[in-house]
């Protein structure tokens, strides 16, 4: 699969076919496309947890009601950000940074034939400290990607608006 394929294949799975058990090595190559991901002054202010416990994934569903397809998900890898990693020129560029490791991962998980849907912790307040006690970290949840074998296949939602861009030669 090339990187056009990729994105225009890309969805945001819902359902997953319960029961599959990801390879530690696909986690290790998800992982390591999402740590490939640009940063401010390479600055790499991410963490990330890989959780396959089922009873904190039920418990990230409380956190965040938008986050249900964790219920069939084999795994959820959250995003969390390290702002202390910057200073200087590159401050406050974490969302950016976190959002590009996001995609990166996103893109590979499909690429090995996973499913993701992106679920946003970060900036709503009370599910970033809900989530902090309860996986007791000090970094900041951005967000919590959810990954498994698919178990539907959604129409596409993204299209090229040509009304969106401007040309400034």
């Amino acid at each position: 699969m090339n990187v056009t394929e990729a994105i225009r294949a890309r969805r945001s799975i819902r359902k997953y076919k319960k029961g599959t058990v990801i390879p530690k090595e696909h986690i290790e190559l998800i992982l390591e496309a999402a740590m490939m991901a640009p940063s401010a002054g390479n600055t790499r202010p991410w963490e990330f947890i890989v959780i396959e416990n089922r009873g904190i994934l039920q418990k990230l569903t409380e956190i965040n009601p938008y986050s249900r397809m964790l219920n069939t998900a084999s795994a959820a890898i959250l995003i969390c950000a390290r702002p202390e990693l910057q200073s200087g020129i590159c401050d406050g560029f974490w969302p950016q940074d976190c959002g590009a490791a996001a995609e990166n991962l996103i893109l590979q998980a499909l690429e090995l034939g996973y499913g993701t849907c992106w679920c946003g912790m970060y900036p709503i307040q009370h599910r970033v400290q809900k989530t902090q006690e309860l996986l007791k970290i000090t970094s900041v949840p951005y967000a919590v990607i959810a990954l498994g074998v698919p178990d539907q296949q959604p129409q596409a939602r993204g299209y090229y608006d040509p009304g969106r861009v401007s040309y400034i030669k």
